[in-house]
Parts: C-alpha cells; structure tokens; sequence
C-alpha cells in the first residue's frame, strides 16, 4: 500500500539562526501592511515550521542569566503572514490542526521565572529572581536534568495564532490600550499595580525590537521604505486580541479546529510561540514549556 504523501512544508525555519537570518522573513507584530510570505489554497493541507518565541535568545545550559535578561522587545517570532486568496473580510477562516512536533535536531524546550526587574510574572513578589529549567523530550514525554525525578506527558500547543488585523481594528487597539495604560498609578487603575508587582497592563507599538517580515527589522539587514510607518503604529503581539492572537489555550493541539475572523482580504495567517506544555493561561509569564516546532494545518 502507498504511504500518504507528507504535507508540503509551506515555511521552513532554521533554529539555529537568528531571527532576521531566516530565509522566509518572519514577523513580531500585528500590522495590515506586513505582506504575506506564503500562499496556500483553501482546503490544502501543509506544514509551518516556527522558531521559540524567544528567537533564539534562550540557551540550552544551566544559567538563568539568559532569562535574566531577555530582550523582551524581540519576542513572539511568527511564521507567516499566509494568505488565503478566497478569504475576505468578514469570512471566518477555519484552521485545522492535523499534527504538531518538535524540529528534527531542535527537541528540547525551556520553561523559567523572569526577573523582577525584566518581565516580572505571577507572584513575582515572592520568587523575584529569574530561574530556568530545560528540558529534553522524548515522544510525548519530557524530562529535565534542573528538575530531577519528574517525567510527564505533554499536549503540543500553538501559543500564538491569529490573522492580520484591519487598519479599522489596529486604531481601535490602539486607543483602548493607551487609554488602559494611562489609568496606570491613578485612582481608576483597574488592578494592584499600586500594591504589588505587576507586569504592564499594555505594550504599545514600539520600532524598537519590530521585526516586520517582508519590510525588514529595526536593527539588520535592510528595511522596506514602509518600515518605520508600519513599526510606529504595529500592536505587539502581547494580548490575545479579537484576531486570536496570543491565546494559550493549551488544548488547542492535534484534532482542533480553531475558527478565526477574517479582517484583510487573504486572511494573513501567522502563527508561533509553540509549547510542549503548560497550565491554563500560562498566568506564570513563561510558564509553558518554550520549544520551536512544526504544525501540519488544512
């Protein structure tokens, strides 16, 4: 009998280059004008590749110094814009994950506590120092040598997946989160940022750290004569947003189907941040266990 063909690999990534060396540009913002690096048809079945959410940042070592100080403005590397050419504002687009995994030679993956001063996280007030554990997978299990005795099962997640928004839906993102950030260390402050440590409440557009696919990256290579208006005005990739975004439901694994808003005519497909594992929420900050990874989608 004939083996089923493998899914086309749409996008691939190499884990062991930076960010901005890879050869399909990938993106660290939500922006209607980052152009699409992939098509595919509607009813294809294909594979993504993605690098840690980190972009490389963090080591397979035992120092936490790395997560001590993250660039946490160079975070949330995403495989795409993908397009959809029959997908049309207004459209919901049906994504399938059929498979997910780590990369071929890339199969560990670190989880760890950022620093007080870097990131912050839950209860950060009593575990105020950043710590980091790795941990090596075998199949579905996984192990670490910084955590001794304990092997467990993991579901495979994307963290982040989400299509582009609107111009219309980027301006009201925008607003809302200037006028949350703005109630910050005020009577109306809307949660204990007063009383205890807290990460920020928003994170608005920022040039510094934007890498922008197509239209390049705040720092190397060369940049798009668009880059520094799309950078100004581009949401970080932080909340998880009407788009989907960053949503770190940790089910959403092999056999779901997540359905999604179209707001650009393709859809603009991107998705990253993959996990072996972790709670509900991810409420610890980097509490997932970080990997880089493939989705095979339809």
């Amino acid at each position: 009998l004939a083996h089923p063909a493998m899914p086309r690999t749409l996008i691939s990534v190499d884990p062991k280059l930076l960010p901005w060396e890879q050869e399909t540009p990938v993106h660290n913002r939500w922006h209607p004008d980052i152009p699409p690096v992939a098509t595919v048809e509607e009813g294809e079945v294909f594979r993504v590749e993605t690098i840690d959410w980190t972009g490389g940042q963090i080591k397979n070592d035992d120092s936490a110094d790395d997560v001590k100080n993250v660039d946490l403005t160079q975070v949330h590397y995403l495989s795409g814009p993908i397009a959809v050419p029959t997908a049309e504002p207004g459209d919901l687009l049906k994504v399938e994950i059929l498979d997910v995994g780590p990369l071929a030679g890339d199969e560990w993956g670190f989880t760890g506590t950022f620093s007080k001063d870097n990131g912050g996280g839950f209860l950060t007030d009593h575990y105020p120092e950043a710590t980091k554990a790795c941990w090596d997978f075998e199949g579905i299990y996984a192990k670490s040598r910084h955590i001794p005795c304990v092997r467990f099962a993991g579901i495979i997640h994307p963290g982040l997946i989400g299509t582009a928004p609107s111009a219309e839906l980027l301006e009201m993102w925008n607003t809302r989160e200037a006028e949350l950030q703005a109630k910050v260390d005020t009577p109306d402050a809307p949660t204990l940022c007063a009383h205890c440590h807290t990460r920020p409440l928003a994170t608005w557009p920022n040039e510094t750290g934007a890498m922008l696919g197509k239209l390049g990256h705040f720092k190397h290579g060369c940049k798009s004569v668009d880059f520094y208006k799309v950078a100004s005005e581009a949401a970080r990739t932080v909340p998880g947003r009407e788009n989907g975004g960053n949503c770190d439901i940790k089910n959403l694994s092999r056999g779901c189907s997540l359905y999604l808003p179209v707001f650009v005519p393709g859809a603009n497909l991107s998705m990253g941040d993959m996990h072996f594992s972790q709670g509900d929420g991810e409420v610890s900050f980097c509490g997932a266990i970080e990997m880089s990874g493939f989705l095979d989608l339809k």
